[in-house]
């Protein structure tokens, strides 16, 4: 990585520090400014949540409101936490999740936990044969098995994730 450096006067430098505080820092804050200045900015660079949150009032019409709502229902989730979700991904937060995403990622974790116990049955047992000095059986059924929900679990994981940054990007 590239370092750049520059002089600036002692006033601007403190009023710069101050503003980078909530930005990550000096250097976080700086990429971001070049990154924007080049138009490369990256959906990742998100500024790091400080502070406590505060208030916004926004005021929509009546047949807005009630678009809001169907499509925050859509997405299982309350019209201000869509509202908040909406303007955080296009800040460039991470992924904003709604119940049902929230529910398959858990569901994913403890597969991914259950997949975990059975690798260390398996490490176990291996470990069992060796420490008798006899030959070790490896399961290789049960490994393939292993693999599969594995391999099953992250495609899920890539297709949630994938779905996510879609629908946030589109602004559906």
């Amino acid at each position: 990585m590239a370092l750049i450096s520059l002089r600036i006067p002692d006033d601007v430098a403190a009023r710069f520090s101050a503003l980078a505080v909530a930005e990550g820092g000096k250097s976080a804050l700086m990429r971001r400014l070049i990154a924007d200045a080049l138009d490369m900015r990256s959906p990742c660079s998100a500024p790091l949540q400080i502070g406590r949150p505060e208030k916004v009032t926004l005021r929509f019409r009546e047949s807005e409101m009630r678009q809001l709502a169907e499509i925050a229902q859509r997405r299982g989730m309350t019209r201000t936490g869509w509202i908040v979700a909406l303007v955080r991904a296009r800040l460039g937060s991470p992924v904003q999740t709604c119940r049902d995403e929230r529910e398959a990622l858990r569901a994913i974790v403890r597969e991914l936990n259950r997949i975990g116990a059975n690798i260390n049955q398996i490490a176990r047992a291996a470990n069992a044969g060796v420490q008798q000095g006899r030959a070790i059986e490896t399961g290789l059924s049960e490994i393939r098995e292993v693999k599969g929900a594995i391999e099953s679990a992250l495609t899920e994981l890539r297709r949630i994730f994938g779905d996510n940054a879609d629908y946030w990007r589109a602004g559906r």
